[in-house]
């Protein structure tokens, strides 16, 4: 059986890791990668460490607006998927090529399955809200993560197709991380010990787009004893610099250019606490144990905030010094994410459903 995944993002290359390597033991398998994340530390960098196989093609899409990024992506995709008529797609997470990917393949009527199904911030003004939503309601199998994730589908109609199976970023982290331990040299790197910094990541538009927002976080990094590193995204220097921002980067903030996934899960695991936008992120905080700052006002991963591990403090100055200093949880965590065979077990309801149609 021919199963086509397309990617273009760096969650999307974590996510893909696992399961690809699941899905070529009895299938063959096209990789797709659109170059949404195009920067070869955001792209090239994460094929190499996590073993993905060279991607079949690269659409070399790039950046732009949301409407330049997805026609183009449309047409290039519909492209490959009538040279290659897959017998099944899988898109994953809720990036712009989940959206392009799940709409290309449904038109065609080839059949979809969405991994990271059911997420909901339910806040519309995020283009990812809306990629998620879409490609769930156009999917023939949805790959859920956790329990709340199959209830929010159940709450929207979607019932039939629908499988709890866990969480694969959970899979890339539990196949890597004794890897990860072996790379302190990151640590050197930056002069820091374990547990003596705190890690930061800003990327979302609400942030980096809004001037305030942005101008905010700065500041309250600034104002906090303790060595914050940052690996800092493209778009996040672009609106640095346009905003003019540069002046409130405090002195105890240390810029480093994207990281590879093994370098970053290795400064995950031995932060004090992290600051982040990023879904991903957050998770990966929730399964090292580590306290998560989530810079947003919601959050998809409710299930982080409900164990006590992760707590939403926006954009604001006040609330971020805070929870630098008083957000110390000690608390139990609960097993939502799956014991790390999500992977394992989308391959086998693939097969049996290519093997029923």
């Amino acid at each position: 059986m021919k199963i086509m995944s397309i990617i273009g993002a760096r969650p999307q290359f974590i996510k893909c890791a696992p399961v690809s390597k699941e899905i070529r033991k009895n299938n063959k398998e096209i990789i797709v990668h659109t170059g949404q994340h195009y920067d070869k530390t955001m792209s090239n960098l994460f094929f190499n460490e996590l073993k993905i196989p060279k991607p079949d093609y690269n659409l070399g899409v790039g950046s732009g607006s949301h409407g330049y990024q997805t026609g183009k992506m449309l047409i290039k995709i519909e492209k490959v998927l009538f040279k290659e008529k897959p017998d099944f797609v899988l898109v994953y997470g809720d990036t712009n090529t989940t959206l392009v990917g799940a709409l290309a393949t449904v038109k065609l009527h080839i059949p979809i399955g969405h991994i990271e199904s059911g997420l909901r911030s339910f806040d519309k003004k995020m283009p990812e809200e809306i990629n998620r939503i879409v490609s769930d309601h156009i999917s023939n199998i949805l790959f859920a993560p956790t329990e709340n994730a199959v209830i929010n589908l159940n709450k929207e109609g979607i019932k039939n197709g629908v499988f709890q199976v866990g969480d694969v970023m959970y899979d890339a982290l539990v196949r890597n991380i004794k890897i990860a331990e072996g790379k302190l040299k990151i640590l050197s790197k930056f002069k820091i010990e374990p547990k003596q910094y705190f890690l930061a990541t800003i990327h979302r538009p609400s942030n980096t787009d809004n001037k305030k927002n942005l101008k905010n976080i700065l500041s309250a990094f600034s104002k906090i004893e303790e060595t914050i590193i940052f690996p800092i995204h493209p778009r996040t220097v672009k609106f640095i610099k346009n905003h003019n921002l540069k002046d409130k980067i405090g002195k105890n903030v240390i810029i480093t250019e994207p990281l590879g996934y093994l370098d970053f899960i290795t400064l995950e695991k031995n932060a004090k606490k992290i600051f982040t936008d990023s879904g991903g992120v957050q998770k990966e905080a929730y399964f090292l144990k580590i306290p998560c700052i989530t810079l947003r006002e919601n959050t998809e991963w409710i299930e982080t905030v409900k164990d006590g591990w992760n707590i939403l403090v926006g954009s604001d100055k006040s609330k971020i010094i805070d929870a630098c200093i008083n957000f110390n949880p000690t608390g139990k965590q609960n097993n939502y994410f799956g014991k790390g065979e999500a992977s394992k077990k989308i391959r086998k309801i693939i097969e049996d459903y290519l093997r029923k149609n």
